[in-house]
């Protein structure tokens, strides 16, 4: 195939067909295009964006270079969600197992760190012999035994996204709205749902940091979503400080254990909620708001999403006893408190920073093929509004050794800040909700979170 002309019209703002589209994307799963000539016509549409017919002809390629999964005859309500990325973002390892405790069916696909972002994958490979790559067959019949099954993308579906996806996390290009929407799109829409739940993210750790452009993605996806009978709805959440303490893959695993067990992070709770309740008004099983809360809440104070999640680990190899004894996942060989340097009140924690830092320390990827480090990361115990004292510990890092010591206390000394007074107020932790009929704001009554 003769790509060339398609980078050059590309890149002078014009448009390809949906033609050229599906033939590109099926030479390039086929490795007929080299990884340098996608790359070119990514930064692209990077620039110049994709025309709603490019949008829904690049979606539509991505999703038929796999397979689907298909549950004809089967009545169970199924809902997926997902996140467009953060930083201390494991609200998916909390989120499926307590859903899939309410009845709901809960086929998750998920994906690995990209840019300054965690992976939920990554998160639960973290879990000594935990398998996320399943077949559809494994996958299907998981789903229906235990109403859940977490996994990434295999061969078999959406093949021209795993590739693309790991080809713009090192290219620079993972910030378009058109190709972060047909990459979430194109993974939810094989995963044969009756509707899905994503989670935007705003502020200044998000792919998107500005709330219009949030929006743009939210009613983007929505009307893929929509147009293909799949009924979407957006949150729009915080992410201009990290959610929860933890951020490290091993890490965020275990903070998402005690958030099972009853004992996760406000914030966390929080946003988990939110989409949870969602979830469970996607799926029918609840009417009102009210009720999808109080079901959420009284199945996770029940054990039953724990448990859940342990019968999920166990049916992919995990080693369950992960619930009981968080050690038995990978631990840090050097582990150091980090004090505030002065009196004052935190005024930022900044996310994007401290995404960063950890992929400094081995825990995120700088090429498609690096192996990481699941144990390095942080746990914060600050916010922003918190009052500390010079000397007091605001947060920990943990590291293979003295040298990612000193990288996560210098990422540390650049994300936290501090000042006399807060100047500014922190995002709501979930501001909108977005559907094929409007934009609702949500801000109304929500108090901020502190650290501690």
């Amino acid at each position: 195939m003769f790509v060339v002309p398609l980078i050059e019209r590309k890149r002078d703002g014009g448009a390809l067909t949906p033609e050229e589209w599906s033939a590109l994307v099926a030479a390039y799963t086929a490795g007929r295009v080299p990884d340098y000539q996608m790359a070119a016509l990514l930064m692209a549409v990077y620039f110049r964006g994709l025309e709603r017919p490019e949008l829904a002809a690049l979606t539509d390629a991505m999703l038929a270079s796999g397979q689907r999964l298909a549950f004809d005859g089967w009545a169970t309500p199924r809902i997926d969600k997902h996140s467009t990325g953060g930083v201390g973002d494991k609200v998916s390892l909390v989120l499926a197992p307590l859903v899939a405790a309410c009845g709901v069916a809960v086929p998750m696909m998920s994906g690995r760190g990209l840019g300054h972002t965690g992976g939920t994958l990554d998160k639960l490979e973290a879990i000594p012999g935990f398998r996320t790559r399943l077949s559809l067959a494994e996958t299907k019949a998981q789903v229906m035994k235990l109403c859940c099954a977490m996994i990434g993308q295999t061969p078999e579906i959406a093949p021209a996204d795993g590739k693309l996806y790991a080809l713009r996390d090192v290219t620079g290009t993972v910030e378009a709205i058109p190709l972060i929407a047909a990459s979430i799109m194109s993974k939810k829409l094989a995963e044969g749902l009756t509707g899905l739940v994503i989670d935007v993210k705003r502020g200044g750790g998000a792919f998107l940091p500005a709330l219009k452009d949030g929006l743009e993605l939210a009613r983007t996806m929505i009307a893929l979503g929509e147009d293909r009978g799949c009924p979407t709805v957006v949150l729009l959440t915080a992410m201009d400080r990290p959610l929860g303490r933890a951020c490290g893959n091993s890490l965020e695993t275990e903070e998402a254990i005690l958030a099972l067990r009853g004992e996760g992070p406000e914030d966390l709770m929080e946003v988990t909620y939110a989409l949870g309740v969602e979830m469970l008004l996607a799926a029918g099983v609840e009417k009102s708001t009210k009720q999808a809360r109080k079901k959420l809440q009284s199945v996770l104070g029940s054990g039953l999403a724990a448990e859940k999640f342990e019968r999920m680990i166990e049916a992919q190899g995990g080693n369950p006893k992960v619930l009981e004894d968080p050690s038995v996942l990978p631990q840090a060989q050097a582990v150091e408190i980090f004090a505030a340097r002065e009196t004052g009140v935190v005024t930022r924690v900044e996310p994007r920073t401290i995404g960063r830092a950890i992929v400094a320390m081995g825990g995120g990827r700088r090429q498609v093929d690096d192996v990481i480090d699941p144990s390095v990361g942080f746990v914060i115990t600050v916010k922003p509004g918190d009052k500390v004292l010079a000397g007091e510990p605001i947060a920990s890092v943990f590291a293979k050794d003295a040298a990612g010591v000193k990288l996560g206390f210098e990422g540390l000394e650049r994300a936290i800040e501090m000042g006399d007074r807060l100047a500014d107020k922190p995002l709501p932790l979930v501001s909108h909700r977005v559907t094929k009929d409007g934009v609702e704001e949500l801000t109304a009554g929500q108090k901020p979170v502190k650290g501690r």
